[in-house]
């Protein structure tokens, strides 16, 4: 198993795509090169193009001996400069990144000025306007449970089912940046960054906190806030419960 940051600025998304280029198409060309067998690796989160990562986790099978822990010094000689393989250890045989109980955990960082900062137009949003984070970190809170997030799904989604569960949310500052921080067993095409969309309409005075509880109850995608652009999500860390 491989523990995987990158920055997603320059990448079409995880997912191995023709022609295009993905973090999961750097791994294996990675791991084939390095083992000499032909490797696909299967990876715990498909984050979008534009979306970063501390902690995406991959797994795949060798016959390799290279020990599990040197992997990752191994696969970092031969990675690019913006995916590095943080951690690397050996797991069951039949341990599935996807099959399994895990916590996921993203962040969505805002800055608000009216200015953009060149050293920020990465990794955070820009919000043109003052954000009310007591009133955001409030109206998160009617995320947590387990309740069907169809408002908060792109309506491109399939998968079978827009139930999920939040153990956490919540909206707090750090520094002159503004995160949203959300944990939960899964989440839907798009999810953490229409939240991300609004709550930064409660913060900016256009609704209520409760506005989100009367979201989650239409089950409507049109009754959510906007889309927030990808450069502000990094996905943090994926904890497996064994």
């Amino acid at each position: 198993m491989l523990r995987v940051a990158y920055d997603g600025t320059d990448f079409c998304g995880w997912q191995i795509q023709n022609e295009k280029r993905t973090v999961e198409g750097e791994l294996n060309t990675a791991i084939n090169k390095l083992t000499g067998e032909d490797i696909l690796v299967i990876g715990a989160s498909r984050t979008d193009s534009g979306v970063h990562a501390k902690g995406n986790v991959a797994v795949f099978d060798t016959e390799s001996a290279i020990p599990a822990d040197k992997f990752m010094y191994a696969l970092n000689t031969l990675l690019p400069e913006d995916v590095s393989v943080v951690d690397s250890l050996q797991v069951s045989d039949d341990f599935h990144p996807r099959h399994c109980k895990s916590v996921k955990t993203y962040e969505y960082r805002i800055y608000t000025s009216r200015i953009n900062d060149p050293l920020k137009r990465r990794y955070a949003y820009r919000f043109p306007a003052n954000l009310d984070v007591e009133a955001m970190d409030e109206a998160a809170k009617y995320l947590i449970g387990v309740h069907d997030f169809k408002s908060f799904c792109c309506v491109r989604t399939q998968a079978e089912t827009t139930v999920r569960e939040i153990f956490s949310a919540d909206v707090f500052r750090d520094g002159e940046d503004i995160v949203i921080r959300v944990s939960g067993a899964g989440f839907l095409y798009n999810m953490v960054r229409i939240i991300a969309g609004s709550l930064m309409e409660v913060g900016s005075g256009k609704y209520e906190a409760s506005h989100i509880k009367e979201v989650l109850e239409k089950m409507d995608r049109t009754s959510a806030g906007f889309t927030a652009e990808p450069q502000g999500l990094t996905l943090i860390g994926i904890e497996f419960e064994d």
